[in-house]
């Protein structure tokens, strides 16, 4: 619950490690930003630190069930009655910055994402893009993921645009994939993730009514 008791609405989705204390701490970080936020346990309560589980969790995890458990978690925030927007955000990091983007195409509800340096295919979830009409997205992009001009983002900007939607993606160099994630000081940017942080809270703000 945000600190003011009452705000706009923002689903924080995890990365491949699970709901860990990175994600939590997003979570913390949007309410006192005068957020209502919240992050579903795509894992079922199982995390990991270490990358060959993560990979096999990611590789296990249903995507019609993550679908129904994001838009789940729209719905919910809505029916709140200290949210204050009638739509929600969603923001997501690694594969869920792929889920997040996703995510504007399978609830009517969420109407805004946010795409921390999402993977480079949209195979698995395999999004109906023309529903971004009248919706919007921004991507954060990490310079190692080969930057806004991965084949996989230009789809994405492609596909929202032509759908009626907007979308931007936003360069930061010589980043690191997870550059937001301070549990991780081998990757972590402290400049561009405050300048990521930013954009995002502007971005929100302005797109989740």
């Amino acid at each position: 619950m945000p600190s003011s008791g009452s705000g706009p609405a923002v689903i924080v989705i995890q990365e491949w490690w699970g709901l860990v204390g990175h994600i939590k701490n997003v979570v913390d970080r949007f309410a006192a930003a005068g957020f209502v936020a919240l992050a579903p346990d795509l894992y079922n309560g199982k995390s990991t630190a270490e990358p060959d589980e993560a990979k096999k969790l990611m590789m296990e995890l249903q995507m019609k069930k993550a679908g129904e458990d994001i838009a789940g978690a729209a719905n919910y925030l809505c029916s709140r009655s200290d949210v204050t927007s009638a739509t929600v955000g969603a923001i997501g990091f690694c594969m869920g910055g792929t889920l997040a983007i996703w995510s504007a195409t399978i609830s009517e509800k969420i109407s805004a994402a946010v795409g921390f340096y999402p993977g480079g295919s949209w195979e698995r979830t395999n999004p109906t893009w023309s529903n971004y009409s009248g919706k919007a997205a921004i991507i954060h992009a990490a310079e190692s993921d080969g930057t806004s001009q991965a084949p996989g983002i230009q789809e994405a900007l492609r596909e929202i645009v032509s759908a009626g939607g907007s979308a931007t993606a936003f360069d930061y160099v010589g980043t690191k994939h997870a550059f937001f994630n301070e549990d991780r000081p081998e990757v972590y940017d402290a400049g561009a993730a405050k300048l990521a942080w930013t954009r995002t809270l502007d971005f929100l703000r302005l797109s989740v009514k």
